[in-house]
């Protein structure tokens, strides 16, 4: 097989440091592509070195790459489903209760008819409530209730 130029600057491309992996992977929590990170990068939107350090501190905390990760993953989907903000920073904030993280549980609510409902456990009932305040007893059938997420 013939060698091209191309194939040639392939292999000698290095591979990202365990540092680079943890600060992209941070990145790629926030949703945001390694095009889009040297983009940022080269507008100064995003100043990569500010993340070196970060990065090296939480890999000699983890142990490991894969540690630091599934640790920035972790914070990530605890933080997002709470609408927070957070930064690689928050990792080390919440370190020593990692394993209780816990993403926001999502419930859903019953609406009648875009009005909340309540459930009575006295009265082993459904009520409406009606924009006004008041609680009306729910006559119709339960298929016509509609459950929604509610943040």
């Amino acid at each position: 097989m013939k060698k091209t130029k191309k194939t040639a600057a392939k292999k000698e491309k290095p591979d990202d440091s365990p540092i680079q992996e943890v600060v992209n992977h941070y990145f790629s929590t926030k949703g945001l592509s390694i095009e889009q990170i040297k983009k940022d990068a080269k507008k100064k939107k995003i100043i990569y070195s500010r993340f070196v350090r970060p990065a090296k501190q939480l890999i000699d905390l983890a142990g490991s790459v894969k540690n630091a990760k599934e640790a920035i993953t972790k914070v990530a989907e605890w933080a997002q489903s709470r609408n927070l903000d957070y930064a690689i920073e928050t990792v080390f904030k919440k370190w020593l209760e990692l394993d209780r993280l816990k993403p926001k549980e999502v419930v859903k609510k019953p609406f009648y008819r875009n009005n909340p409902m309540v459930w009575s456990e006295t009265k082993k009932k459904w009520f409406v409530v009606t924009p006004e305040g008041e609680w009306l007893e729910f006559a119709d059938k339960e298929s016509m209730m509609e459950w929604r997420i509610v943040k």
